[in-house]
């Protein structure tokens, strides 16, 4: 199956309605992605916890890493750069973090406080190749948007 992002984003809005603690939203946000579509082998945030630094947060799947500076993989990237990070094939990635071995693919999104602040990024891993498309962008980005985006 894969997700259909305007249903997927009606059933995260009325799941967070109100809610403005951001690990509670990251949980729930997490949580309905990853079982809205196959793909998606490894669903998760790494919150930023200090200057050019990420830690876990709410995830769905096996182990992550536990923290990972700004410096270093895709999320690192994502948060560096503020640019969504599409990847087809995480062994081609200069610096890859291989936190699971059985992740080919990779889609990394900043994650914003409507303030502008970056709070995080949402970290989605497959274990197919070239898994996810600007389409999946474009529907996190709205999700995201939607979620975080009155904080």
């Amino acid at each position: 199956m894969i997700i259909d992002y305007t249903e997927t984003g009606r059933i995260i809005a009325s799941l967070t309605e109100g809610e403005t603690d951001e690990v509670a939203l990251m949980a729930t946000v997490v949580c309905e992605l990853h079982h809205a579509d196959d793909r998606f082998d490894w669903t998760g945030f790494y919150r930023v916890v200090a200057p050019d630094l990420l830690k876990i947060g709410p995830y769905q799947g096996g182990h992550g890493c536990l923290v990972i500076p700004f410096s270093r993989g895709v999320c690192g990237a994502a948060a560096r750069t503020g640019a969504v990070q599409l990847v087809d094939d995480v062994d081609a990635f200069p610096g890859h973090i291989a936190c699971a071995s059985s992740t080919r693919s990779e889609i990394v999104l900043p994650v914003r406080a409507g303030d502008g602040r970056l709070i995080g990024v949402l970290d989605i891993d497959s274990d197919r190749p070239a898994a996810f498309t600007e389409a999946d962008s474009a529907g996190l980005s709205a999700i995201l948007r939607s979620v975080f985006g009155d904080l």
